[in-house]
């Protein structure tokens, strides 16, 4: 699973300041993860700081993006990458890699946590957090703020969870449709959080 953390809600002129991934293989964790903070090279508003905590003064010494460009790029390769909210992550980390030019990750099969979730409970809440509640799944070790790395394991036990739910087999599949939210189950999964 993957997570980036923004600036802000708009990729435009906002930068991404953490990402977080965890590695899965048949649907369990490996134990291998990516973490990184990032220097936006850019002020982070106040109203972001209320949501992950992370100041200017918390960000000035860490990498840029174009620092761990590579890293995070071999890190994701060859896996599937389950997302909460896939567009709105995919926006952030295509502007990113943009930037440095690199290519995006439109060529990477995905899974999107939030559109399988819609199909189960369509009229439902069906954020990270409101599944997790619903699920029973600790959220503790967030303490006051959103966190990549945290949140992408939070991640990753709602995508486990969810995947018996569902009436479609998602192990089964073997090519993703990036509509539907749902993909294969026979690749490496990489489950990503990040922070704008």
């Amino acid at each position: 699973g993957l997570d980036p953390n923004p600036t802000d809600t708009n990729p435009s002129g906002h930068r991404v300041i953490e990402i977080g991934a965890v590695e899965l293989l048949g649907h369990v964790p490996t134990g291998k993860t990516f973490h990184k903070y990032v220097n936006p090279e850019r002020n982070v508003p106040k109203e972001s700081t209320m949501i992950h905590g992370l100041t200017n003064e918390d960000l000035s010494d860490k990498p840029t993006f174009q620092m761990i460009a590579d890293d995070f790029l071999t890190f994701i390769s060859g896996g599937v990458l389950i997302i909460h909210n896939a567009e709105f992550d995919l926006k952030f980390l295509n502007y990113e890699l943009k930037l440095v030019n690199k290519e995006d990750l439109s060529n990477f099969d995905f899974i999107d946590t939030l559109k399988l979730a819609r199909k189960k409970f369509p009229s439902r809440q069906n954020s990270l957090d409101a599944l997790a509640s619903r699920f029973g799944i600790d959220r503790s070790a967030r303490k006051d703020f959103h966190g990549a790395l945290v949140d992408t394991n939070i991640l990753s036990k709602v995508y486990l969870t969810l995947l018996p739910l569902l009436s479609k087999g998602i192990a089964a599949f073997s090519v993703v449709d990036p509509t539907s939210g749902l993909g294969t189950g026979s690749l490496p999964s990489k489950i990503l959080y990040k922070s704008c």
